[in-house]
């Protein structure tokens, strides 16, 4: 049983990101585009420049679009990360202690989502994985003929 999930495990982690990135990109949009319910579901959109939503928003919307597609997915998810716990730790913990009495609940779980993406890497699926193969296989030296 363990072999057969361990040899699942890119493919489950692959999924991971991807709907870890969807759900991130969401976030972004709706905040930048005010669909999806719009900036904190009032339907309408962020003042461009405004600190610290809309670099959030921003934030979201690149490194969301990047980690669903597995490119630059450590570096993407490091920044995504550290977003979230900003979000967190300057915005969410002064009104209360705890996630749920805070409404800290999605900053605190997608700070520590990409953190796991940031060990973890893109897994299956990843453009990042398509590269590495691409590059790996140019660096390969050419077979030497054999003498007879």
């Amino acid at each position: 049983m363990t072999g057969r999930l361990n040899s699942a495990q890119p493919y489950a982690l692959g999924l991971y990101r991807i709907v870890v990135g969807l759900l991130f990109l969401c976030h972004g949009t709706a905040s930048l585009f005010g669909v999806l319910g719009g900036a904190a579901g009032t339907g309408g959109t962020l003042e461009a420049g405004s600190w610290p939503g809309w670099y959030a928003a921003v934030i979201q919307l690149v490194c969301g679009s990047l980690v669903l597609l597995g490119l630059g997915t450590r570096v993407a998810a490091l920044l995504a990360a550290g977003s979230m716990a900003y979000a967190y730790f300057k915005v969410h913990q002064p009104n209360a202690l705890w996630p749920m009495e805070n409404g800290g609940e999605a900053a605190a779980m997608f700070s520590w989502a990409f953190l796991l993406l940031v060990f973890t890497g893109s897994g299956a699926f990843g453009l990042d994985r398509l590269f590495a193969n691409r590059s790996a296989q140019e660096r390969k030296p050419a077979a030497e003929p054999v003498a007879v």
